[in-house]
């Protein structure tokens, strides 16, 4: 209770803050130490004093300040460790505070093995590397000067107005002319190679990629313009920025991130042409560009509003890939959608307006909301509604009930208060009327009806099967047809089998890879046509049933993918080595060298999905494990991703289960360093 009280009483006191104090424009000047993982330098605030307010404050997580100075005269500050405090030297009116601030932060800055440096703010966390807001409704102006290595690019939001070296040192100069929320200010630090292409509305869309991938350029940000072109259009809003910039990076928390004009997204979005087919950054593109208006320029003023970034954000996205892929693809994805979102309810019962709703809430059944109301008043009357709500309340922030003030004046006979019961307020997903919309799909009925057939024998459902695997309808419908079969003896379906093999769809033919538990010695030379398919997970499936169904032909599948890696986790290349141990095709020598080449992915040179498949493969093999797996395994229980932290903990405390291994990890604490001592002692601990 107290702890509630105290958090009650800090939201307080910073609305009040920005009730009586505007802080205008920012500008920093600041470098990076990656040795020493230090941001530091100077940083210029203006700000507006409103009300009669005895102390002002500004959010700075540990951090040291010197040479405070309010409107050029040195003044006493206070710093509680959370917050720089100031209470003299400010007047009524405009003025400005200037100080130099060092901070070594713990998170929300990342250092990535001395390859990368970026920054991951969401919600409020920009306050443990930079001195800033960390309320939503301080909207600020930044500009930003940036020191670091001149064989390095800096990236930050706004335009890029000067820059030139000295001493190696290069200085990059970036400038905002619109205000917003401190949660939204970026840095990316790293070796990147860029291409500037213009939109239909000429704003200029830089892509950033690092040069060991420039081949997978292509695939990464394929119809990146023509989502961009889309969403401008569909919102109806001009672009509210002046130019947008995406930079992918290594390890990065979340799949992407809406820094206001520069998004920054996971390395593992980063494919070539056959990686697209199994995981492509279309819809994490479409969906941080939808922030740039929804959530950056339109901020939420609390959690609890927090749909009104990420449902139409996610909305949004559908509706630049139904622009892309169609509109059976649209259907079928609120349908999966839905299905989630009816699973969910029947645990989670916290709605979508309440600040601690699941991102399932927020994201889903926001959009899901938004489809509705769209289908219920027409599209031309919701995109007037969106449009008169983002030019109404641009940069500044926000609550539900301004947008449906918005939509009740375009659409005054529909129920707004029915809308926020039932979507908003309500944890059940009303299931019936979703599919009574997706009803409207005859490829959605098609599918319904489909799944009804799994209540009649095969024999009477063989012929419709045949027609519909001829058809040229959407995959979805294909595959559910291969799920209905995997329990029908292989002789009766074989025909079917082919047909869907002959469709050439990627989608379609990965289930029938997927769905064969056992592959008859007359399927194997079909089945084998599965190992060049556009898709490395479908390549990786059938490379391992093939491997285990016969022995005979190992020799020859581990020759066929000796050369194959895969997407950004590399799963298809360390799926190849753990074969490599349970095989007799290779001698020692050459065992050994694929061995070690899978221990090597264990360790902290690569990214964590790459690790989490070593080090599952390499507790798989045949091999004794030795130390530096070990080690490797300690090392990820620190790692700054809480998903391989997580994993790594995981593991160990399965293994510690095992004597031999309790054994192994108790003689090997002595030589860790002392963070992962530590780390391992607790484990140890644990009863």
């Amino acid at each position: 209770m107290r702890i509630l009280f105290f958090l009650f009483l800090s939201f307080l006191s910073f609305a009040q803050q920005t009730t009586k104090v505007d802080f205008k424009t920012a500008k920093g000047n600041i470098s990076v130490d990656v040795n020493q993982k230090k941001v530091f330098g100077t940083v210029n605030y203006v700000f507006e004093v409103k009300e009669t307010i005895d102390t002002i404050k500004i959010d700075a997580q540990k951090m040291t300040f010197s040479d405070v100075k309010i409107n050029k005269k040195s003044v006493k500050f206070s710093n509680s460790g959370k917050t720089l405090n100031l209470f003299e030297g400010f007047k009524k009116g405009k003025n400005t505070v200037t100080f130099y601030y060092e901070a070594f932060p713990k998170q929300t800055m990342y250092f990535v093995d001395k390859r990368q440096v970026w920054t991951q703010g969401q919600g409020k966390y920009t306050s443990h590397w930079f001195p800033s807001f960390d309320d939503v409704n301080e909207k600020v102006i930044f500009n930003m000067t940036v020191s670091f290595d001149e064989n390095y690019n800096v990236i930050a939001n706004g335009f890029l107005k000067n820059s030139y070296v000295k001493d190696h040192q290069k200085k990059w100069y970036y400038e905002m002319k619109k205000p917003m929320s401190s949660y939204l200010l970026a840095l990316v630090i790293g070796d990147f190679y860029n291409k500037i292409i213009a939109s239909k509305s000429g704003i200029p869309l830089q892509f950033f990629i690092q040069p060991k991938d420039t081949a997978k350029f292509e695939p990464t940000y394929r119809h990146s313009k023509q989502i961009f072109d889309y969403l401008a259009k569909e919102i109806g809003v001009k672009y509210p920025w002046k130019l947008y910039k995406q930079v992918p990076v290594e390890d990065f928390l979340y799949a992407g991130m809406e820094n206001t004009t520069c998004t920054i997204f996971a390395q593992d979005f980063v494919v070539d042409e056959i990686g697209f087919n199994d995981r492509n950054y279309i819809n994490v593109n479409a969906h941080e560009l939808a922030h740039q208006w929804f959530g950056d320029l339109v901020t939420a003023k609390s959690g609890k509003h927090h749909w009104l970034q990420e449902g139409f954000a996610t909305y949004y996205a559908l509706l630049a890939e139904k622009e892309i892929f169609g509109d059976d693809y649209f259907n079928h994805q609120l349908y999966r959608n839905s299905l989630q979102l009816r699973n969910a309810a029947k645990t989670d019962t916290i709605p979508v307006m309440n600040e601690k709703a699941s991102s399932l809430s927020f994201y889903q059944k926001g959009a899901w909301a938004l489809h509705f109301m769209r289908e219920k008043i027409g599209a031309k009357l919701f995109q007037k509604a969106v449009q008169n709500y983002l030019k109404k309340y641009q940069f500044k922030n926000v609550e539900t009930s301004d947008f449906l003030a918005e939509v009740k004046k375009v659409a005054p006979n529909f129920d707004t208060v029915a809308f926020q019961k039932m979507w908003l307020e309500d944890y059940h997903f009303p299931t019936d009327v979703a599919n009574e919309i997706l009803r409207k799909s005859s490829f959605m009925q098609t599918l319904f009806d489909v799944q009804q057939l799994r209540k009649k024998s095969f024999a009477e459902n063989k012929d419709t099967f045949a027609e519909l695997l001829k058809s040229d309808l959407f995959y979805p419908i294909k595959t559910e047809i291969i799920y209905q079969l995997k329990d029908v003896n292989f002789a009766d379906k074989k025909e079917l089998l082919e047909l869907a093999m002959q469709t050439n769809d990627i989608k379609v033919r990965q289930s029938v890879a997927e769905f064969m538990d056992e592959i008859p010695l007359e399927f194997k030379a079909k089945y084998e046509t599965f190992l060049d398919d556009k898709s490395y997970e479908t390549r990786e499936i059938a490379l391992i049933k093939l491997f285990n169904a016969f022995p005979e032909s190992q020799a020859i599948y581990l020759e066929k993918a000796k050369n194959w890696y895969g997407n950004n986790d590399l799963g298809l290349r360390t799926t190849f080595l753990l074969l490599s141990q349970m095989t007799d095709t290779f001698d020692e020598n050459q065992k050994q060298n694929y061995f070690n080449e899978l221990i090597d992915y264990t360790s902290s040179k690569y990214e964590s999905s790459i690790r989490q498949n070593a080090f599952s493969a390499a507790f798989q093999a045949k091999q004794p494990i030795d130390d530096i797996v070990l080690k490797n395994l300690v090392n990820a229980t620190s790692h700054h991703k809480w998903q391989m932290t997580k994993f790594a903990r995981d593991y160990i405390r399965n293994l510690l289960k095992t004597p031999l291994y309790r054994e192994k990890f108790e003689n090997l604490i002595s030589n860790l360093p002392e963070n992962d001592k530590n780390q391992l002692q607790k484990l140890l601990n644990e009863k």
